[in-house]
């Protein structure tokens, strides 16, 4: 799982969350920060409401919270939705003596970026195909 530090990077780099069941997020400067909590039809879903969305908490242990401004989540996307962002681009994971490498490939350019772990590869990847974007 990335850290919430690196999907606030991913955030403000200009990603978009649109939430699905079985998304992650953290509710930051909260008292919260070590909770992780994960998106569910049952428990915590994503409704509107006239100011935007909210994300709801029924009937859980986090009952507490009700609602939550949906701008106050912050997603920590998983490995696999990190992968399927860099879509076409991305070409390998490697796993290598020191951690993995994952290659892309921009406008005909191959880059590797190396990390301890794929989901920081991949999401150093995607903060780089985000900056090339202008976000």
């Amino acid at each position: 799982m990335i850290r919430a530090q690196v999907a606030q990077e991913l955030k403000d780099a200009g990603l978009i969350w649109k939430p699905a069941p079985g998304d992650r997020f953290v509710i930051p400067d909260r008292d919260l920060d070590e909770d992780v909590f994960v998106l569910s039809n049952m428990t915590i879903e994503v409704y509107p409401v006239p100011e935007g969305q909210v994300i709801g908490f029924n009937g859980t242990t986090e009952w507490a919270l009700d609602d939550v401004e949906f701008g106050e989540a912050l997603w920590l996307p998983r490995e696999d939705q990190l992968r399927e962002l860099l879509a076409g681009t991305f070409r390998a994971l490697r796993r290598t003596d020191t951690g993995y490498d994952v290659d892309i490939t921009l406008l005909g350019e191959d880059r590797t970026f190396t990390a301890g772990s794929p989901e920081d590869g991949y999401a150093a990847a995607l903060l780089h195909l985000l900056a090339a974007a202008g976000l």
